[in-house]
């Protein structure tokens, strides 16, 4: 069966995005271009695969699902299908219709979409964020992958927007790069 990996880069104060959703004060430097093209070449948005001249495999995942508030950017400069190279789902209760034929709007419940996608043969199902719909799917998460970057923010959106909901994992390994970015990847217990 498929997991459902959270992919995300995280303060060290636990946000994911400025309160504006903003993601531009995270230092990426050449070591943390490095480690996402090496590792995770597919999480790279096609229009940033191609600026960069990565033309690498999926390595992890062929489906990628986000909300429309990280959906939202693309659209601001004219991306309908931001992850040409995966199956693409936004979760949103606005967005009617998709703007992109390669785009799937899942207006339903998400977490019956994901069980769905789940039990379907492939790689794994990229959650690209953001916190609230990360808090609505937690509990079919199966694998957390923090890029930890070496900022405190003070306020921002926060890895998961949810209720109180204990659900544990279990470290399952840990990778420094050079600017200290630290990538922790934790499995469902």
């Amino acid at each position: 069966m498929r997991k459902l990996v959270y992919y995300i880069g995280m303060t060290i104060d636990g946000f994911i995005a400025a309160p504006d959703g903003g993601v531009d004060f995270f230092p990426v430097g050449k070591d943390v271009l490095d480690f996402i093209v090496e590792e995770y070449p597919e999480t790279l948005p096609t229009h940033v695969r191609g600026q960069l001249g990565v033309d690498a495999e999926n390595r992890s995942f062929d489906t990628g699902i986000q909300g429309r508030v990280t959906y939202e950017p693309a659209l601001e400069i004219g991306v309908t299908s931001p992850y040409a190279h995966l199956r693409q789902y936004v979760v949103s209760e606005s967005i009617t219709e998709s703007p992109d034929p390669a785009v799937e709007i899942v207006s339903g419940d998400p977490l019956a979409k994901v069980r769905e996608l789940k039990a379907e043969d492939g790689k794994d199902i990229y959650l690209a964020g953001g916190g609230r719909l990360a808090g609505t799917l937690l509990p079919e998460i199966d694998r957390l992958v923090v890029k930890l970057y070496p900022v405190v923010a003070g306020a921002g959106i926060p890895l998961f927007t949810t209720g109180f909901s204990p659900v544990d994992f279990t470290l399952a390994g840990t990778r420094v790069l050079d600017g200290g970015m630290v990538v922790l990847t934790y499995d469902r217990t």
